[in-house]
């Protein structure tokens, strides 16, 4: 019996060991999705597919997969609209090096071109957010381009999207198969010379200071051993946390928007900064010190701050190769100021909202997160919304060198926290897998509770509830704004969950949240735990500038001019414990 090419396509994406497809059926991929339906069950290696309630958040979990295992993950979606759907997710799937392959079913392909009903262009829309992006004109030719697809998301790190008309899916597979190219990811060893250069600017600074993003991912040990060589304090971005901020006694946080600690200081003080596997993207928090950066990506050297050396490579390897050349400093004054002004910031500022507090109404989202981060598991995976819920992650989730935490952190989007949760949780099931939810980002995607209800995943969402949009709120007061289309009506989440079948409650005592977090990562099935925080608790960055103050005082004036005296007085009680203390 002849082969469908739609079943030829899903045995390669086997053969890659893709275990799943996310996504939503439509006319379009029907064939698709019937290849799939044959393979269910199957003791080779079967593919399931995983039906969400929105392409967006197939392609949101299918980036938490991918990010959270390394290996290929694959989302769909029909023609038209709903593989447009996709975009977003993928977007964040393709900055943050996700692995991602999606297919984008399309019109039928002698239809295409004259406007017929649904019709788009996949094969150009997706060419921004993807590094591989090709449309399938014939049989004979579309397993060479699903092989491409897979190599290039593999070994590129991004997305590739293969678009795929309907009617080229149900016609018989007439093309060889090409064999899976598996390879070792080999990492990159810099050059002597940049090695050598790095180490004699080290040896000639008095004081360095470390910053470390996601690419010092296995080379936690050696970056600790250079700070301690050199008396260097070290801060990290955001998604360095997860690899940089465990068993580190050099540590002095993270700077930029969410930061916390003493890091934006550390690193403007010294005379060398070294930026280690990092592309922080805001440049107003690097400064203009003698920089020097190492980063396996040669693109990204010098392309957020001038860089004096530069050095091509991955981060385990160069810092092997640098260890050997670099003299030990003596002098500790530096780090000793770093590591106490770090550990003054810490217990005055970040700490000073998370006690005392435990009868405080509404409840400080402060107080709740670093209660979240004693009573979850040591290996959980937290999934962070975009705004307020990543403030809080940033700061009170500990990664322990066990954990891990996933959010939008470079496209920034909202409503990712509960699509990345399902993902992470289909592919890790034995983990706890947590998302810490706004009700913005929450409400937007809602339907996706229907998603873990239906798959029965045991994902625990934690939805901070503000009805607010605080991030956007404090965006508008440091612009000098009275905030304005930020807060909506109230709306009990947890009743939602509940008749969905969650084990699902509401808090509005703090004294009450530690039982409910205990009681739902207790339940083996979902749970909801809806928190009422503090609307007027906003993120104050760790270095403020004198135009943000301004900012800040020029809104309040007008917000007392327009809502009342009480509205800003009250704002400023919930908000003088973020200032920090010198």
């Amino acid at each position: 019996m002849a082969k469908e090419l739609a079943t030829q396509l899903i045995e390669q994406l086997q053969a890659a060991g893709v275990q799943r497809i996310y996504g939503i059926v439509g006319d379009s991929l029907n064939p698709i999705v019937d290849a799939v339906r044959q393979t269910c069950g199957s003791a080779k290696g079967g593919i399931d597919w995983v039906h969400v309630r929105h392409e967006e958040a197939a392609a949101f979990a299918a980036s938490a997969e991918a990010q959270l295992t390394g290996k290929l993950a694959v989302c769909a979606g029909s023609c038209g609209p709903g593989n447009l759907h996709l975009i977003n997710g993928l977007y964040d799937a393709n900055r943050s090096g996700a692995p991602v392959l999606a297919i984008a079913s399309h019109i039928p392909s002698k239809q295409i071109g004259s406007s017929y009903f649904q019709e788009t262009h996949p094969d150009r829309l997706f060419n921004e957010c993807s590094v591989y992006s090709e449309l399938v004109s014939t049989a004979e030719q579309a397993p060479r381009v699903m092989h491409s697809a897979i190599q290039h998301a593999i070994g590129l790190r991004g997305v590739a999207v293969l678009t795929l008309p309907g009617d080229i899916a149900g016609l018989e597979a007439t093309g060889p198969t090409p064999a899976p190219a598996t390879f070792r990811p080999a990492a990159l060893v810099p050059d002597p010379g940049s090695v050598r250069e790095l180490a004699e600017a080290i040896n000639a600074a008095d004081k360095v200071a470390i910053f470390g993003g996601i690419g010092v991912e296995g080379a936690h040990d050696e970056v600790i051993a250079l700070a301690e060589l050199i008396g260097a304090p070290i801060g990290h971005s955001l998604r360095g946390k997860d690899f940089l901020q465990y068993n580190n006694p050099f540590d002095i946080g993270m700077t930029g928007l969410l930061g916390y600690g003493a890091a934006a200081e550390g690193i403007e003080d010294a005379d060398l900064l070294i930026l280690l596997g990092t592309d922080f993207p805001y440049d107003q928090f690097l400064p203009g010190t003698r920089t020097a950066q190492v980063d396996r990506a040669a693109h990204r050297l010098g392309r957020r701050t001038d860089v004096d050396i530069a050095v091509h490579g991955d981060v385990l390897p160069t810092l092997t190769a640098l260890l050997p050349q670099v003299k030990a400093k003596k002098n500790r004054k530096f780090l000793n100021q770093m590591l106490k002004k770090h550990d003054r910031l810490m217990n005055k500022a970040v700490g000073a909202y998370t006690r005392k507090v435990e009868t405080k109404v509404p409840i400080h989202p402060e107080y709740a997160a670093s209660l979240l981060d004693q009573v979850a598991a040591e290996d959980a995976v937290f999934t962070a919304d975009t705004g307020m819920c990543n403030v809080w992650t940033a700061r009170y989730i500990n990664p322990l060198g066990t954990r891990r935490l996933l959010g939008s952190f470079l496209h920034g989007s909202m409503a990712n926290a509960l699509p990345h949760a399902i993902g992470a949780q289909v592919a890790a099931p034995g983990r706890q897998v947590i998302s810490v939810s706004g009700d913005g980002g929450l409400s937007m995607l809602l339907g996706e509770l229907i998603t873990v209800a239906a798959h029965r995943l045991p994902v625990k969402v934690v939805v901070f509830n503000n009805s607010t949009l605080g991030m956007v709120k404090l965006e508008m007061l440091v612009d000098g704004l009275p905030d304005f289309g930020v807060d909506v009506p109230d709306a009990n989440y947890a009743a939602v969950a509940k008749a969905l079948g969650f084990h699902a409650v509401r808090v509005t005592d703090p004294a009450q949240i530690e039982g409910a977090y205990r009681a739902a990562f207790a339940h083996p099935g979902p749970a909801l735990v809806e928190l009422i925080t503090d609307p007027k608790a906003l993120s104050i960055p760790p270095k403020i500038s004198g135009s943000q103050v301004l900012g800040f005082a020029t809104a309040m004036s007008k917000v007392v001019l327009n809502r009342g005296a009480g509205e800003a007085v009250s704002m400023a009680r919930s908000n003088l414990r973020n200032i920090p203390r010198r």
